[in-house]
């Protein structure tokens, strides 16, 4: 028999914390972060991690895992996932997957086989090389070039990916897009997909944005540059953290820092948006509808007891 698995996914901003909380509690249920930043240590403000208070409501995982200049790549988190995942439903207890990082999230849905890790040094420091002598654009015009699926998947930014993707291309002369093969159907699957109204998402973006640096964003990333990290990490790559480095390095005032960061989080949730409404499994939710919390929650669990134990 397949065993019940709950997602609940969508762009950042939208209030995933939030609802993962109130159904953990509602159905003994136990959350797993599937985001591709709030693995990281010392990283809580910028990532927008569950608080300790959050934390404390409902047993939370897959965060805090990996040190911030660690390499970490989809297929390490999947592992981490399925060990988690076993664990809890051999508890009697609900997984419930929560993040917007779509890979993460299919990875382990579709139960992804993936190409094991390439082990050539050789063809890794070639590719690196050639990245801090050409720059991240060239790399991404090598990865339109080689594999444009697997550019899709990952955004502009992801270096750390693009890179890989290049290293088994050439290793093996096929896209890397080919070579991840996936199982659906895998799980007694719910999805929730939660989403609001364009203009209500960017304005609660912006929010966002300016509470982060009222809890203390800026020191956040003053305390991880000062640990020896760069912008050369994948980590110091996220939304946020990227910006106030510019901003810590003298390159952009404090106000071009802020109108970066929510314009590039905009523009983040637009495309988180876009990978997650292809999937037809998704029950979408619209969180901007007026809906009070108590009635959304309500409107999911139904759907979820259906789905699940009721089909």
């Amino acid at each position: 028999m397949k065993q019940p698995l709950i997602a609940i996914v969508g762009p950042t901003a939208v209030g995933k914390t939030r609802l993962a909380i109130d159904l953990a509690r509602m159905i003994s249920g136990e959350i797993l972060s599937c985001d591709s930043m709030q693995i990281y240590r010392k990283m809580d403000i910028g990532t927008a991690k569950a608080t300790p208070e959050e934390q404390a409501l409902a047993p939370h995982h897959l965060l805090d895992i990996c040190d911030p200049g660690t390499p970490f790549s989809v297929a390490d988190y999947q592992k981490k996932a399925y060990a988690v995942i076993e664990d809890v439903l051999q508890r009697g207890k609900i997984p419930i997957l929560v993040g917007g990082t779509g890979l993460f999230y299919q990875a382990v849905v579709d139960q992804y086989d993936f190409l094991p890790e390439m082990k050539s040094r050789e063809l890794r420091e070639k590719w690196k090389e050639i990245y801090h002598e050409k720059g991240r654009a060239y790399i991404m015009d090598q990865l339109r070039i080689k594999d444009p699926n697997y550019l899709e998947k990952i955004g502009p930014n992801d270096i750390k990916r693009a890179l890989h993707a290049l290293e088994v291309c050439e290793a093996t002369g096929r896209p890397f897009s080919q070579m991840m093969q996936k199982r659906e159907n895998a799980w007694n699957l719910a999805v929730i997909g939660l989403y609001m109204p364009r203009e209500a998402l960017y304005r609660q973006i912006d929010f966002r944005v300016q509470n982060m640096l009222e809890k203390g964003l800026i020191q956040e990333v003053m305390q991880l540059q000062k640990s020896g990290l760069c912008d050369r990490h994948q980590a110091m790559q996220a939304i946020g953290y990227k910006q106030v480095l510019h901003y810590l390095d003298g390159w952009v005032t404090k106000e071009q820092m802020i109108s970066d960061i929510q314009k590039e989080s905009r523009h983040y949730a637009k495309r988180q948006y876009t990978w997650f409404k292809k999937d037809p499994r998704i029950f979408w939710i619209n969180t901007g509808s007026g809906l009070k919390w108590d009635r959304i929650s309500l409107i999911i669990r139904i759907y979820i007891e259906k789905l699940l134990f009721f089909s």
